[in-house]
């Protein structure tokens, strides 16, 4: 029975600042460190051990799996980097704080921005559009100056398709550390959650979320590694960064 294991990566200093991220390449912070120190330690308390993993091409994302893996003493393991699994493009909400964006915009139209399915955020600026194209990571691309949820899950069920659902129908323990964005496209999918479901969805940093799989690739059952109360605290920080939200009925594996 295959299993899979989801972990948006820990605090990065823009989650502390409440910043839209994005793309923007931020680093873990403090606290980020520590609670991928502890997913790793529960993952491994739980008996995991995993055959390869995957995250994204940023920083905060790699790193999280790295310090999860150095605590399993499983830093060898193959790891597959790629741009599809980056978090959803916010344009240009990039750096903004989300609290100071409501006061501008109003709550409505920054939640539409931030959990609708398929309304992008503004795109970036020509200037910022040009910068990211330089980028190594990716000067192949077409150019991408903002996305929405919708966008972001043509790039990670691509990459799902192509890579991380072979290795699990072969038999492989798999872990996936990324972004809430990009796992909210994948859990839609693997849920089957409606477009306006999929807008009360919310994933905490740090904790890692497994399912168990048929041999097609249908959830048998999800759960969250960890205390339960931790648990719905930290849905409830991600519900409430605008300053308001709540957690009731956010996550059905809470």
């Amino acid at each position: 029975m295959p299993r899979l294991v989801l972990l948006r990566h820990g605090q990065s200093t823009w989650n502390l600042l409440n910043r839209f991220t994005g793309w923007t390449d931020v680093d873990l912070s403090p606290q980020g460190i520590l609670e991928a120190k502890q997913a790793g330690e529960l993952l491994l308390r739980h008996g995991f051990s995993f055959d390869l993993a995957f995250t994204s091409v940023l920083k905060r994302a790699i790193r999280t799996l790295w310090l999860v893996l150095d605590v399993m003493d499983r830093m060898w393991l193959p790891i597959h980097c790629s741009w599809q699994l980056n978090e959803k493009h916010y344009g240009a909400l990039q750096g903004l704080d989300k609290r100071e964006t409501v006061a501008r915009y109003g709550e409505e139209q920054v939640q539409l921005w931030r959990r609708s399915f398929d309304v992008p955020a503004p795109p970036l600026a020509a200037e910022a559009v040009s910068l990211q194209h330089a980028d190594p990571r990716y000067r192949s691309l077409p150019v991408v100056p903002t996305e929405s949820l919708a966008d972001t899950q043509k790039r990670v069920l691509a990459f799902w398709e192509e890579n991380i659902a072979p290795a699990l129908r072969q038999g492989k323990e798999v872990l996936l550390a990324a972004h809430g964005n990009s796992l909210r496209a994948l859990v839609k999918h693997l849920d089957g959650i409606d477009d306006g479901g999929i807008r009360d969805l919310n994933i905490p940093t740090g904790i890692p979320l497994v399912y168990r799989l048929d041999p097609r690739l249908k959830p048998l059952g999800r759960d969250y590694l960890g205390d339960r109360e931790r648990i719905s605290a930290a849905i409830a920080g991600v519900a409430g960064q605008l300053g308001g939200g709540s957690a009731a009925g956010a996550d059905p594996a809470g």
